[in-house]
């Protein structure tokens, strides 16, 4: 089944516009998910506001949007006032500039989006925008209306396609000199920076995330299984305390047991084991 667009929308560069549907490139869908549940029924809980000081439920007609001023007090906006700040949607998502990738701070990225011709009449002029983006090896900042929001995109070449990532808002992001206060300012050299090089060369890979694990979506998935077999779930391991070492001889040590296991294999994708795992938990539940 062919993915369902966000949103559909043009492209536009000064005078030309292309047509261009917005897909999300990430999902979270596959992770395992719980309802809450009455221990004693055995029956789905369902969330209901009530009043903070009466205690009594409030119908969805008494429900409002309220900014605290002070303590209790607070500015009521009623859904109609909200919808008057939303900016109004012209379907254009407009490019502004371009910058290389050296001058893009990765701390502003929020979420990504594929982007592709939504007319068949418009691949020439997508694939222009494409190529001239990688050839250039530039990214471009636009401007759209999204999902009643503005924002900000960066936007460049990926695959057949176009990534468009939307970016966070300067206030959005937090100062990194605060975090940093603490770090040691410490000179390294000689051997230990030697040591570190030939670590890094015989550890270089490719970037392949299905080699990433999340630990706690196949703990989840074992112990979903055992309860569905009637076994007991095994409690975690735990973790080794940390051993104070000397940090040149640890590196030496590092330095020797990556040569042994040499470099790593050329890059082959694997269909994730996780799914594999929750596909056959699922049959038998079912």
């Amino acid at each position: 089944m062919s993915p369902r667009a966000n949103w559909k929308g043009s492209l536009k560069i000064a005078e030309l516009a292309c047509p261009v549907a917005l897909y999300s490139a990430t999902s979270t869908s596959d992770r395992i998910a719980f309802h809450m549940i009455n221990r004693a029924t055995g029956h789905r809980l369902r969330r209901t506001f009530v009043d903070s000081e009466t205690g009594a439920p409030v119908d969805s007609d008494d429900q409002v949007k309220g900014y605290e001023v002070d303590k209790n007090d607070y500015v009521i906006l009623e859904p109609e006032e909200i919808a008057l700040s939303r900016p109004q949607s012209d379907k254009a998502m407009t490019i502004e500039n371009f910058l290389g990738w050296a001058e893009i701070d990765t701390v502003f990225f929020d979420k990504p989006y594929y982007l592709s011709p939504s007319q068949s009449d418009a691949s020439e002029l997508f694939v222009l925008i494409r190529e001239g983006l990688r050839r250039n090896k530039v990214a471009a900042i636009a401007k759209a209306t999204l999902f009643r929001r503005a924002r900000t995109l960066l936007i460049s070449a990926h695959g057949d396609g176009l990534l468009a990532i939307t970016l966070h808002f300067d206030y959005e992001a937090r100062s990194a000199d605060q975090a940093f206060d603490d770090a040691p300012d410490v000179k390294i050299q000689g051997e230990m920076l030697k040591l570190a090089k030939h670590i890094i060369d015989t550890k270089r890979g490719f970037f392949d995330p299905s080699k990433f694990e999340d630990r706690y979506e196949q703990a989840l998935a074992e112990f979903v299984k055992a309860k569905l077999d009637g076994k007991a779930v095994a409690p975690p391991r735990k973790a080794r305390d940390a051993k104070v070492v000397n940090l040149l001889d640890a590196l030496r040590e590092s330095a020797a047991l990556s040569d042994k296991a040499g470099k790593p294999a050329t890059r082959k994708r694997a269909a994730p084991a996780r799914k594999a795992r929750m596909a056959a938990t699922r049959r038998k539940a079912s």
